[in-house]
């Protein structure tokens, strides 16, 4: 029998204690060591745990809050009054963290899971996600820019007007919303959120906001971007035709303020974007009995692509499919005297401030700003 010395046996043992100790957080925070875990995480009060209007509005929305995001909070608050555990967020998107994550992560599967109808689960996954990342992002993240408050990008970004005849839809993806990354929050940056407004996926209140638009500006005023080789698309230069001009410019629908272009910019991982847009599908059936009309776009490499992971380089980014479509129809007869092109301008100039910043972070906390590479038989 092999006999240890008294100092070795003393060291596996306390190695034998940090494993362990590893594992245990492990289960409990998932890979990250507790020291990360520690160091960025902020207990967030019962009192603090409330969202106003006008902080709701602060994050780029003029919507009223959601109610289902108002009860999730109230849920939570519920919780921390009911356990031992404190409220305490931290990490990346405003996670929850330690015992009181453990417990209400058992308390939402079961009031999920009690939920009959596939639309009230839905809201309530997508309430959830934005309520933790509301108040987890309080105090860290800039309302405006959506990037630490250190590193605020908001006064490089220059605004313009959008043409009045054009509005933009950001079809956003809860799991997107407040991601630092996110390019989509550039265009109400740059053009106001009455121009670019924000419709978060699976909120009742947002996407019954946004269809009621889509109805008063009619079927035929109504545009998707979104690639996908499954899907029938056309081009900008089919869809426009000066016939459209011609008939768009009548006096009546100028007068109403009716008859405007909106275009629904789906912004989410390309993962989700298939649901995102089927839901558009079947919203747009019920409405008018017809598919969502869908426009490709002759895309380039997105600036993003450099730190941000896509499934192949034939992919873009929220912001970059604007610029896109700006670009495009400025190119088309009738619509070259509405300064599409410095629309177009301001928000890639936006995206390469974004893309320096998020640059200038990641070199300075010692990450990587690599792109790792997927898919690489599709780059030329």
């Amino acid at each position: 029998m092999l006999t240890l010395s008294k100092p070795l046996a003393s060291f596996l043992i306390f190695k034998s204690s940090l494993i362990f100790c590893n594992k245990l957080n492990t289960m409990e925070f998932g890979t990250k060591p507790i020291s990360t875990i520690v160091s960025g995480a902020h207990r967030i009060t019962n009192d603090e745990a409330s969202i106003s209007i006008q902080e709701w509005h602060g994050w780029g929305t003029s919507s009223p809050i959601p109610t289902m995001v108002t009860q999730v909070i109230d849920d939570l608050k519920l919780l921390e009054q009911n356990s031992d555990a404190h409220m305490v967020f931290g990490g990346n998107h405003g996670r929850l963290m330690g015992d009181f994550k453990v417990q209400e992560d058992k308390k939402h599967r079961a009031k999920y899971q009690s939920l009959n109808d596939s639309e009230k689960k839905l809201e309530f996954y997508s309430a959830r996600q934005i309520a933790c990342r509301l108040l987890g992002s309080r105090g860290y993240l800039c309302q405006k820019c959506w990037v630490p408050l250190e590193d605020c990008m908001c006064s490089r970004v220059k605004c313009c007007s959008l043409w009045n005849r054009m509005r933009f839809w950001v079809y956003m993806h809860p799991k997107d919303f407040l991601r630092q990354n996110n390019t989509g929050k550039l265009l109400w940056q740059v053009f106001g959120i009455e121009d670019a407004t924000l419709c978060l996926y699976g909120i009742s209140e947002h996407e019954d906001m946004m269809w009621n638009a889509f109805k008063c500006s009619g079927k035929d005023n109504v545009w998707c971007l979104y690639v996908n080789k499954n899907v029938a698309t056309k081009s900008i230069q089919d869809t426009f035709s000066l016939d459209f001009i011609r008939n768009s410019e009548q006096p009546e629908k100028m007068a109403n303020n009716d008859g405007s272009m909106n275009f629904i910019l789906i912004d989410a991982t390309w993962s989700l974007s298939a649901a995102m847009f089927k839901r558009l599908k079947e919203r747009a059936n019920e409405v008018w009995g017809e598919d969502m009309p869908c426009i490709s776009l002759n895309m380039g490499v997105s600036l993003m692509h450099k730190l941000r992971p896509q499934p192949s380089w034939d992919r873009t980014c929220t912001a970059a499919a604007a610029v896109g479509l700006l670009d495009e129809l400025h190119l088309l007869p009738g619509f070259n005297s509405f300064g599409l092109d410095k629309q177009a301008e301001a928000v890639e100039d936006a995206l390469e401030v974004l893309l320096e910043v998020l640059t200038n972070r990641r070199l300075r906390m010692g990450r990587s700003i690599t792109r790792r590479e997927r898919h690489s038989s599709n780059i030329c």
